[in-house]
């Protein structure tokens, strides 16, 4: 990943009109995309499909990625907003070679990014993805004029997508009778969410479903469930789902309005696809899924096995160990029996169809899951990431260790961008949490000063 210029975990992200968040760039990156595309592909013109949350900026980089990609000679595929799985999906049932998404995810309107998905609809390799950086900075180049590409608008996207989603649980699956209230994030599911699962009978309330360009995951969504907990309090409602901005995160609120994270969801469906004889593998978390949730998980014999943070590394284990149910606490949840990649129709689908044939509401179906108490404290210093190879930090952390003595769990974790340092610690006593985590903190702020002192003495005539 350092050797990356532009993409980082979770492909490329940032400040719109800051490079390289600039329709320059767009219109670079799309040309540069069309010609590796080309130079792997196994037909003379490649498809790409566009897909694009609710940001204002969508439509200017909409435009400059659709530029770039007819200038490359390739056809365009325009999906409009769309939520980042459904463009998956689409990707593949189009035989398109790739799809781009324009999303920030659950960060604000002023941000934006850009993320690929290979035809199989799953991310781009790493060789790619830096194949197409080398390609941005070539002089830019238009095909001949008979060689262009063209664009054209898929307008039953939304008709497409809601099928798809409704084919992952039982042609004789039913909502009736349930009543549901949806937070859409003023994001991409504004549209094809609540035609969901009322096409599946349930009675649905809908918040966050008027987008206006600038008021995407503010103050709703999966991100902030405050307002979803208010509503399904008010409408009486059995549960309530969020989702973000580009839709493939979920979060869940019962209908005591109280809210279900990822780890919530991957205990419900984990016990649930056990004894229907649908879990294969481990269950897939991360470094930073509650040890309740191992405790809980391994008191019925299934195995929670940790990936780093990020979707990207979730999905990696999974295929390795041949699991079909992952995520991570934020409520990135990958069912790879029904999708390629997290999806949160698809998921909260999946929660359902375990509630509704276990006769449960959610808030008895989690009721065994007993979340230990977690502090996490950020060590923002100079040197911060450096001391963590020190013999000081890793004897602190030893010691913290034998402290708990199994009865929980230390994560340390630097930043990738920053000079910050996540000290994370879990146990059932809260006080001692607490007390652990400052220890092992000022550890770490004492050997990054360590660390900067030593270089300062290097650099000194």
């Amino acid at each position: 990943m350092t050797s990356r210029k532009y993409f980082g975990t979770d492909g490329i992200r940032g400040l719109v009109g800051q490079w390289p968040i600039s329709a320059d760039f767009m219109l670079r990156l799309g040309r540069a995309a069309g010609i590796v595309l080309a130079r792997h592909g196994g037909r003379q013109r490649p498809v790409v499909v566009i897909g694009k949350d609710t940001r204002v900026s969508g439509y200017m980089f909409e435009s400059a990625l659709e530029a770039g990609l007819v200038a490359a000679g390739v056809d365009v595929r325009l999906l409009g907003p769309m939520p980042t799985p459904a463009v998956a999906f689409l990707t593949r049932s189009l035989r398109a070679d790739a799809g781009i998404v324009i999303s920030a995810s659950h960060n604000p309107h002023h941000d934006n990014g850009i993320k690929f998905f290979s035809a199989a609809g799953e991310k781009l390799s790493d060789e790619l993805e830096l194949e197409i950086e080398a390609e941005v900075d070539a002089d830019f180049a238009t095909v001949a004029s008979e060689q262009l590409g063209k664009a054209v608008r898929i307008d039953d996207a939304v008709a497409r997508y809601a099928e798809f989603c409704k084919a992952t649980v039982p042609e004789d699956f039913s909502l009736r009778g349930v009543k549901l209230v949806l937070d859409c994030a003023h994001g991409a599911t504004y549209q094809v969410a609540p035609k969901v699962f009322r096409e599946l009978g349930a009675s649905v309330t809908t918040i966050g479903d008027h987008p206006d360009g600038f008021n995407i995951n503010n103050g709703v969504g999966s991100t902030h469930p405050e307002a979803l907990q208010r509503a399904v309090l008010d409408a009486g409602a059995d549960l309530g789902i969020a989702f973000d901005g580009d839709g493939d995160r979920v979060q869940l609120v019962d209908r005591h309005g109280v809210l279900a994270d990822g780890d919530d969801i991957l205990y419900v469906l984990a016990r649930n696809w056990q004894r229907r004889g649908l879990l294969q593998g481990p269950v897939v978390g991360t470094l930073m899924s509650n040890f309740g949730l191992q405790l809980a998980l391994g008191a019925d014999g299934i195995n929670l096995l940790r990936a780093q943070v990020g979707d990207r590394y979730v999905l990696q284990q999974m295929k390795a160990h041949d699991s079909v149910l992952g995520g991570e606490t934020s409520g990135h949840i990958l069912c790879l029996d029904r999708a390629t990649t997290g999806d949160g129709i698809v998921a909260a689908l999946a929660v359902l169809e375990a509630l509704v044939g276990d006769g449960q509401d959610l808030a008895s179906a989690r009721a065994g899951l007993v979340k230990l108490p977690q502090v996490m404290l950020n060590v923002r210093a100079d040197g911060a990431r450096e001391a963590l190879g020190s013999e000081a930090v890793r004897q602190a952390c030893a010691e913290v260790e034998a402290e708990l003595a199994g009865r929980g769990r230390v994560v340390l974790r630097a930043s990738g961008t920053e000079p910050l340092v996540r000290v994370t610690i879990e146990a059932a006593d809260a006080d001692e949490v607490e007390r652990l985590a400052q220890r092992l903190a000022q550890s770490v702020k004492e050997a990054a000063a360590d660390h900067i002192s030593s270089l300062l003495a290097t650099d000194s005539p």
